[in-house]
């Protein structure tokens, strides 16, 4: 079986709706895809209508952006948890709303500077949609100052740039709390992906495996292998889930679906976990 545990729609900074995802993973020859749209799960139902379609299994999920009392960013991913539940719901829910709220602060930074303004990152985002940063890199494509996402991420829009601004985002042990309560399996996403920003130390690794941390996201194009030894290492000892994804977001990155997969036995092992929802299969 080939299994992609992590794929973005146009729900949130993907390029594509959520059932162009499924067909696309159909296309890619997945057996089973996940949907992991950021603090969102608005592309729920289509997906799933569009997978059972397609012939593929859809793997209900999402990406929730956490943050250390350190300020470094750690992406939390979430299986079949219930979507209705208020604690969980809640925290995305007010992070969502950060984002929003960030956007625009970051887009009055950048007019002072670029050819840029809401109505043009506005454009960019699919109705209902989580908005992000790489809403504001198209609008920076589409005004001619940069010639795709990855160089806007990679100047304008790093961390580190001036006009970065931070969100509201829960502590990633208390996200992974949240999660188990609500029926989900939580596994941490691309842990040690050096070149998006900081990543976290044992403390943070420990901390969320205290609070229920069920895997660890090894094989991505973004960790290192040095990071991934060190990643499996851990994996073994806390006998933790190894998944691997593409992290597929259409056009807006390079990544390609079933790039990187995930074992069946590990989506058996996440579907016995799991108690908030349930795998759609045809």
């Amino acid at each position: 079986m080939r299994i992609d545990l992590h794929a973005h729609s146009n729900v949130s900074d993907g390029t594509e709706t959520p059932a162009v995802v499924m067909q696309a993973a159909a296309a890619a020859k997945l057996d089973a895809i996940a949907l992991t749209d950021h603090d969102s799960t608005d592309g729920w139902a289509q997906a799933s209508e569009a997978a059972l379609v397609a012939g593929v299994a859809f793997v209900p999920g999402i990406e929730i952006s956490c943050r250390t009392a350190k300020g470094i960013s750690v992406h939390l991913l979430s299986y079949l948890h219930d979507p209705a539940h208020p604690g969980l719901l809640e925290e995305i829910t007010k992070a969502k709303d950060a984002r929003l709220t960030r956007a625009e602060h970051m887009v009055t930074l950048l007019a002072e500077d670029y050819p840029l303004t809401w109505d043009d990152v506005i454009h960019h985002v699919a109705p209902g949609a989580t908005l992000g940063r790489p809403h504001i890199a198209d609008a920076l494509v589409a005004a001619g100052v940069v010639s795709d996402r990855s160089e806007a991420f990679s100047s304008i829009l790093t961390s580190r740039s001036r006009y970065f601004v931070q969100h509201y985002a829960p502590d990633p042990a208390v996200a992974v709390e949240l999660v188990r309560a609500a029926g989900g399996v939580p596994v941490f996403a691309h842990p040690v992906a050096s070149a998006r920003g900081r990543i976290v130390g044992e403390q943070t690794y420990q901390e969320m495996i205290d609070a229920g941390l069920a895997g660890l996201e090894i094989e991505h194009r973004d960790n290192p292998e040095e990071g991934r030894r060190f990643l499996r290492r851990l994996a073994e000892r806390h006998d933790l889930l190894v998944t691997g994804s593409s992290d597929y977001h259409g056009t807006g990155k390079p990544n390609l679906l079933g790039e990187n997969l995930t074992a069946p036995e590990v989506l058996v092992r996440i579907e016995e976990m799991g108690t908030g929802c349930t795998v759609v299969r045809t």
